[in-house]
């Protein structure tokens, strides 16, 4: 009997370890299935289905920190930044010295424009694995993005030490030599008349950044328009709250005149948006109110503007304008007007643009303004010689009620340093 008992044993025992190995194989099989399907919806771009299957995968697993990690680098690409920053940080708690993760995480914290707090993460990242060319390229270009500059050039110097190939180091650092901080801008344009005589206009401008936030702009501009000769001096500021939020704020003079305002006053507040389309890659939204007040009349011109990044370096910009125009012993008035201008390379460094416009053009003139209706067409031309010069020009035509036509033509030269 025994015998029998230790026969008896070593039978389970042989059933438990087949019974286990079985449950270990199958269990792997899953966690490759899952796996699998997941990194081929990522490859065909199905990411909310890639999304199911992740978070299919935590709710039968929710400790599986690689199914969590994937599910922060999914958030992300969906353009869901605080949900993917959410879960990398818990993913952190976990594997606190996990290099991948932080980097996921660094790039979510610069696409909120938090370049800043990205960087700790990067420095720590760079620390663990020092020749790591992705953490340090991402290092790069967080440096950039705070303004400190010597310190990103540096870093892409390191990455092309480790990969004397790497292309974005290249263009990285290309780039930070070819930074500028200054625009100097000289125009002229002309307008032709069916009804008055030619009018032209003179136009200096000089842009500035002050950093990564601050920017100002500020200029002068000389008219010759309807036996007139008015000056205007105008400035403005901007303000980035972050990569994505700014505001802007500027206003204008001019002496008198009966030609263009004497006072302008704008206010302006702008979103940018990301998307994980292979149609739209980003939009930029703004709202914005200006104020004009000539002799003898003011308007409010109230303005939705957005401008869309298509594939191929294409851009669209629509624009609804709505004025109110109140003249002295007259009522007010609504007039609405819209405006769309497609933007395409051409070749090389020459771009090109086609526009139309319905109704009033920018109110700027004080022929821009009351009861007629127009209909404007327009094209124009850009080529920029190097990182420092830009030679732009444009054509436009304009039909408006009672037979009247105007003809414009533009011409200006960018210097950056």
């Amino acid at each position: 009997m025994p015998k029998v008992r230790r026969v008896d044993r070593a039978g389970y025992a042989a059933i438990a370890a087949l019974l286990f190995s079985t449950t270990l194989v199958v269990a792997q099989e899953v966690s490759l299935d899952w796996q699998q399907q997941m990194r081929q919806q990522v490859r065909n771009q199905q990411l909310d289905a890639a999304l199911v299957t992740i978070e299919q995968r935590l709710n039968s697993h929710p400790q599986d920190l690689e199914a969590r990690t994937w599910h922060g680098r999914v958030l992300a690409w969906r353009g869901r930044w605080t949900e993917a920053e959410t879960e990398y940080r818990r993913v952190l708690e976990q594997a606190p010295d996990d290099t991948e993760t932080m980097g996921g995480l660094s790039d979510v914290l610069l696409w909120q424009g938090k370049p800043e707090e990205a960087l700790p993460l990067l420095d720590r990242a760079s620390s663990l694995a020092p020749h790591q060319s992705e953490i340090l390229l991402r290092r790069a270009r967080v440096l950039r993005e705070l303004g400190r500059t010597a310190d990103a050039k540096k870093q892409f110097r390191q990455v092309l030490a480790f990969e004397p190939a790497n292309k974005e180091a290249e263009r990285g650092l290309t780039g930070l030599a070819e930074q500028t901080h200054h625009e100097l801008r000289l125009g002229i344009d002309l307008d032709t008349f069916n009804y008055a005589d030619t009018a032209q206009a003179q136009a200096l401008t000089v842009g500035s950044r002050w950093g990564r936030r601050w920017s100002t702009r500020l200029g002068t501009t000389f008219y010759q328009r309807f036996g007139a000769n008015p000056g205007k001096f105008f400035a403005s500021s901007g303000f980035r709250f972050s990569g994505k939020d700014w505001l802007n704020a500027g206003g204008a003079l001019a002496n008198q005149n009966d030609v263009i305002p004497t006072n302008e006053a704008f206010l302006e507040y702008g979103h940018g948006f990301k998307f994980d389309n292979p149609w739209v890659r980003g939009l930029e939204a703004s709202y914005q109110q200006h104020w004009l007040w000539y002799r003898g009349a003011h308007v409010l011109t109230l303005s939705l503007n957005q401008i869309y990044y298509l594939p191929q370096d294409w851009t669209w910009t629509l624009t609804v304008t709505g004025a109110r125009n109140g003249f002295a012993g007259t009522g007010i008035e609504w007039v609405p007007s819209g405006s769309s201008r497609l933007g395409f390379p051409l070749y090389r460094r020459l771009t090109g643009s086609f526009s139309f416009a319905v109704g009033s053009e920018n109110f700027a003139q004080v022929d821009q303004i009351g009861r007629f209706s127009a209909r404007t067409f327009g094209g124009g031309l850009g080529y920029r010689f190097n990182h420092r010069q830009d030679l732009s020009g444009y054509v436009a035509a304009q039909h408006r009620t009672q037979g009247r036509t105007q003809n414009s033509f533009g011409l200006s030269y960018g210097f950056r340093f």
